[in-house]
């Protein structure tokens, strides 16, 4: 029937049932208690009348009730879905529309958006809200608690374990939503099975963890609760969200920060007050902050128990590595390249004395770069191909087989997930990735990948943060414009020694001709930008 993660942390709660499995500011919940409340929640969802693989929304911030909410879906052979909390009224309409949601579990605050969109959802049957604040819930919803921790029976009975008339399968799907920068969001089909196994079953080198051979073996193995792992990103995303899925496998326990907003400080406070082990982020834009925490802070922060710190899904440039090590020399840091639709496809690891250089990766063993004509990439050949990855990959985006078609190919027999990154592969064998295609500006026939340029120009002293688009012109059809937001608030940015800054490690053509400067690049929490907004925000500035 292949894995499915329901089965596996129910063996984990029943071998450690007294360690903590979640932690969330001033609150810890037991494996116990997260195997409880998950089956309670199973049961709410199946009583309101949802089927097998039914969609179950999660539009929630981080805090115990994200996992809860994915595992009761895992659990009753539902399938979960995100949100991105940023989304305006018509994305989330059209997120849950597209998804077929027939159950939102939602935080309050999220009450009045909701409104304004509820009437046109009728396929939802329950909406259940998170509280903690005093705002009244609206009549058409319940309350998350009440439905988890219902009063406690005369008999001190505990929630039936929870599971649907069609049992658990590995074909049962996660849905993740991914985009809606370039268009409207997709939701990217992850069968179960195919995402355990390349989360890794259940296995971590680091940690000394072999891979599950049963999912019974996975309480067997645990004489004590397992890593503490820390996502500093949102849970909505799959850096966050996959990394927390993985975590629970081990027998560990997911710390949330406290607070909605990024602060550093409060990381690092976390990360001492609860011991995690392992930190993910996404990039510089969290990672830079950091770093400079650390240098105001006067030995304030060492951090014993933090053993490594993961990012993905943006470039982590080498520069962000190289200051963290001097702060935290006994921990690794790794680089871990993938996407919503392809993971594992390569990753580079950097300590004291030495920091993989910026978008350099190992490769995974189910990757390959091709060219545009399908032949596999030479190591040193310094040709440029797209990225795949074969083996345990997504069924596809849900109800979009032309997406679907695009993004997972057949080559050569083999079916591959290519998310449009593209590469070249050093002499070495490892992978020098440039950027995506869909961003690949094309000026005076010649094609430049922006994430490399703007990786350039944020190792210079004065940028914060960096992106490059392209804008028209009659000589080269396109040039390279650089919008920049300087670190310090207020000033402009130099065009020319921005531009000398880039041609010192990239070929001439690539670097800017034109610049904006703006007061904030404005990253999502997956560390994204809108390509699009500052492309209109550059040629509103020029005049172009």
């Amino acid at each position: 029937m292949g894995w499915n993660f329901a089965d596996i942390y129910e063996y984990i709660a029943q071998a450690i049932p007294d360690a903590a499995c979640q932690i969330h500011g001033e609150r810890t919940i037991s494996w116990a208690q997260f195997d409880d409340r998950t089956n309670a929640l199973g049961h709410e969802l199946l009583a309101a009348g949802l089927c097998h693989q039914s969609k179950v929304v999660c539009y929630l911030y981080n805090g115990v009730e994200y996992l809860e909410t994915y595992t009761a879906a895992f659990k009753v052979g539902m399938v979960p879905v995100n949100t991105n909390y940023r989304y305006g009224p018509e994305e989330v309409l059209y997120l849950f529309d597209n998804a077929d949601a027939e159950a939102v579990v939602f935080h309050l605050s999220f009450a009045p958006l909701i409104e304004k969109i509820r009437d046109r959802l009728p396929l939802v049957k329950r909406w259940i809200a998170v509280v903690d604040c005093d705002a009244a819930i609206p009549d058409w919803a319940i309350e998350y608690e009440a439905v988890v921790s219902p009063a406690v029976t005369a008999d001190d009975a505990r929630p039936e374990r929870a599971v649907g008339p069609w049992g658990r399968s590995g074909d049962d799907i996660l849905m993740l939503y991914t985009g809606g920068t370039t268009g409207m969001p997709k939701g990217v089909m992850w069968r179960q099975d195919d995402l355990f196994q390349v989360l890794g079953r259940g296995g971590n080198p680091l940690f000394g963890l072999t891979p599950l051979e049963s999912a019974e073996v996975a309480g067997t193995r645990l004489t004590q609760a397992g890593p503490r792992v820390m996502p500093g990103c949102p849970l909505m995303h799959g850096t966050g969200q996959f990394t927390a899925l993985m975590s629970l496998s081990f027998g560990g326990a997911v710390v949330c920060l406290p607070s909605r907003t990024f602060s550093p400080s409060e990381m690092f406070a976390t990360v001492e007050r609860h011991s995690v082990n392992s930190l993910i982020i996404v990039g510089d834009a969290f990672a830079k902050p950091m770093l400079a925490e650390f240098q105001k802070s006067d030995g304030q922060w060492t951090l014993p128990s933090l053993q490594m710190i993961i990012s993905s899904g943006v470039m982590w440039s080498q520069e962000s590595k190289v200051g963290l090590s001097e702060f935290l020399p006994t921990t690794m840091l790794v680089d871990s390249y993938g996407s919503s639709e392809a993971v594992g496809m390569g990753q580079s690891v950097s300590g004291a004395g030495r920091a993989e250089t910026t978008a350099k990766f190992t490769l995974g063993d189910r990757v390959k770069v091709f060219t545009d004509d399908g032949v596999s990439v030479t190591p040193g050949s310094e040709l440029t191909g797209f990225v795949a990855i074969g083996g345990f990959i997504p069924l596809g985006y849900y109800k979009d087989e032309e997406k679907s078609a695009k993004t997972f190919r057949t080559i050569d027999g083999v079916r591959y997930s290519i998310p449009g990154d593209f590469a070249m592969v050093n002499a070495d064998g490892s992978l020098h990735l440039l950027g995506r295609g869909s961003q690949c500006i094309n000026t005076g026939g010649e094609k430049v990948f922006t994430e490399e340029v703007e990786e350039a120009l944020k190792l210079h002293s004065s940028v914060r943060d960096a992106v490059c688009v392209g804008i028209p012109d009659e000589r080269f059809g396109e040039v390279i414009c650089a919008v920049v937001e300087p670190v310090e608030a207020g000033t402009q940015a130099d065009l020319a020694v921005l531009s000398a800054h880039v041609k010192e490690t990239l070929a001439a053509y690539k670097a800017p001709r034109l610049l904006v400067t703006v007061s904030t690049i404005g990253r999502a929490p997956n560390g994204k930008v809108d390509y699009k907004t500052l492309k209109a925000v550059a040629r509103e500035a020029l005049g172009r």
